[in-house]
C-alpha cells in the first residue's frame, strides 16, 4: 500500500520558509519519497500503518498551507503512466521484504 501526499505551502515570509523546510525535511526523515516537487509518497507494509502515518502527518502539520493525503495499492499505484519525462529513483522503493544490494 502506498500513501500519496500533495502540498501546497506558503512561502512568502521567512517564518512561511521555515514551515516549509521543516516539514519537507519532516516528510524525508519519516521515509517519504519525493515524486514531484511538492508530491511525495511512503510505501506502508501493513495497512493498519496507514492510520498512524496519517496521525503523524496532523501531529507536524505546519500552520497554513494546503496537505492532501491518498492511499493506494501497490496495483493502482504501480499502473501510474508517465505522460512526459520517466522516472528515475535511485532510492529502493520495493515492497519486498529482502532486498540484496
Amino acid at each position: 500500500m502506498r500513501v500519496l501526499l500533495f502540498f501546497d505551502l506558503p512561502t512568502i515570509t521567512t517564518e512561511d520558509k521555515r514551515n516549509y523546510s521543516r516539514f519537507r525535511k519532516f516528510l524525508i526523515q519519516n521515509g517519504f519519497i519525493m515524486l514531484q516537487e511538492s508530491v511525495y509518497t511512503r510505501m506502508l507494509i501493513t495497512p493498519s500503518a496507514e492510520q498512524s502515518v496519517y496521525n503523524l502527518i496532523k501531529a507536524n502539520k505546519p500552520p497554513s498551507g494546503i496537505i492532501q493525503l491518498i492511499s493506494l495499492t501497490e496495483k493502482q499505484f504501480s499502473r501510474m503512466e508517465y505522460i512526459v519525462g520517466e522516472h528515475n529513483s535511485e532510492v529502493i522503493d520495493t515492497d519486498e521484504r529482502l532486498v540484496i544490494i
